[in-house]
């Protein structure tokens, strides 16, 4: 490794040339420092991010390539949009989307590795790409990125250049309940017995879950990422005490990054760990908690397309969807409000008209109620989805075209 200063960094990425594609750390980790420098660099490059958020490079001559987006790419003309479960994500940056520059944020340096700290996900996979196809691993050194252990160590060994950098993280919005999450944030809670194992999503929905969560006991940790809800769980006695929490990245605030920060009870682990489906099934009473805009009357969830477009991607939804139906004792629910205020539509619907990104989930849950979908026949399935998911306006239309359709 050789630390080097911005400006000789400057030099470095003018010597690129020809097709180049840069892989940085997403999220919440984003690599401000160092993709401002290729920015003002490299004149034209791709860039693979996930969760790729705000004031990143956005010009002609860098073209966009995620296959789950955040705000920085979302909508733009240049993106190419990859559809990917997560755990493969790694398979195809070693197969298809090898880099020629890895950027990483990456923490100080201690006993000779630096932590990803709060992103780890597919970060390793790209390292491992860039060194057996000759390129290069560049590390932003922060004082302020938490150092946490695990597949978040990277030994100095493996990086060919650092710089110093003192830059505030990105911290989490916070995410307000309203009374139509709380309710099915209280519906699932209720659903989840002492000792589960949880993972998680994004959003409103998951978060509420947690909240209703507070005087659960024994609960564990198995889940591709949390946020300051889980540290709410741990601070509550929620959680059993001899666990480890496992995840691959973090969104949250100061807070909680101060808390996994030397934390050794909390686990980075890559995505290949985190997302094996065979490994979440093995996990005690595994329970997936994901959120979707729309579910259909075959259980069929949409969680990534809006109007036709990319609105996310698969993430890891998939992935703990089939690991936790094979856990013993293990559920999945899929969550969502049942119906649409601002476009006055049902959530819950005859058919998909969008991409189908999961199906087959133990439970579909609104504010209406818990409707049971594995295990039932597709009649139903159907039918519990009308009577217990949907709302009261959306029923007699539903039970019309579930009819017609032969589902009834």
């Amino acid at each position: 490794m050789r630390r080097i200063s911005s400006g000789e960094l400057a030099k470095v990425f003018q010597a690129i040339t020809g097709p180049t594609r840069i892989i940085a750390s997403g999220n919440f980790a984003t690599p401000k420092a160092l993709l401002k420098l290729a920015d003002e660099n490299i004149a034209e490059f791709r860039l693979f991010m996930l969760g790729a958020q705000k004031g990143i490079p956005d010009r002609e001559g860098v073209i966009f390539e995620s296959p789950f987006l955040g705000p920085g790419m979302r909508r733009s003309p240049r993106l190419n949009y990859i559809p990917c479960r997560l755990s493969l994500v790694p398979v195809i940056i070693r197969d298809h989307y090898q880099p020629d520059v890895v950027l990483l944020h990456g923490s100080t340096v201690r006993d000779g590795k630096i932590s990803l700290g709060v992103e780890v996900n597919v970060l390793p996979a790209a390292i491992e790409a860039a060194k057996a196809n000759g390129g290069i691993v560049v590390v932003q050194s922060n004082p302020q990125m938490p150092y946490t252990f695990g597949d978040a160590e990277v030994s100095v060994d493996d990086i060919d250049y650092l710089i110093k950098v003192d830059e505030e993280l990105t911290e989490a919005p916070k995410i307000e309940l309203n009374d139509t999450s709380i309710e099915i944030g209280g519906r699932i809670a209720k659903q989840v017995a002492n000792g589960s194992t949880l993972q998680l999503g994004i959003g409103a929905i998951p978060n509420a879950v947690i909240a209703a969560m507070q005087k659960h006991q024994g609960l564990k940790i198995w889940t591709e990422m949390f946020s300051d809800g889980v540290l709410g769980l741990a601070r509550s006695g929620a959680i059993d005490p001899d666990s480890t929490l496992t995840a691959s990245f973090l969104f949250g605030s100061r807070d909680l990054y101060d808390w996994v920060d030397g934390n050794e009870r909390v686990r980075m682990h890559r995505t290949e760990i985190t997302n094996d489906p065979g490994v979440i099934s093995m996990q005690m009473q595994m329970t997936s908690i994901n959120a979707a805009l729309q579910v259909d009357l075959y259980d069929q969830a949409n969680a990534s397309y809006v109007n036709g477009q990319p609105y996310s991607g698969f993430g890891g939804s998939t992935d703990f969807i089939v690991g936790a139906l094979h856990a013993m004792g293990g559920a999945s629910f899929m969550a969502l409000p049942s119906w649409h205020g601002k476009s006055g539509n049902s959530n819950i619907v005859h058919r998909l008209s969008e991409t189908v990104t999961s199906f087959q989930h133990s439970f579909v849950v609104t504010e209406q109620g818990v409707a049971p979908c594995f295990g039932r026949n597709a009649s139903e399935q159907a039918s519990n989805l009308i009577e217990n998911a949907a709302h009261p306006d959306a029923r007699e239309f539903l039970r019309d075209a579930a009819r017609e359709s032969g589902l009834l």
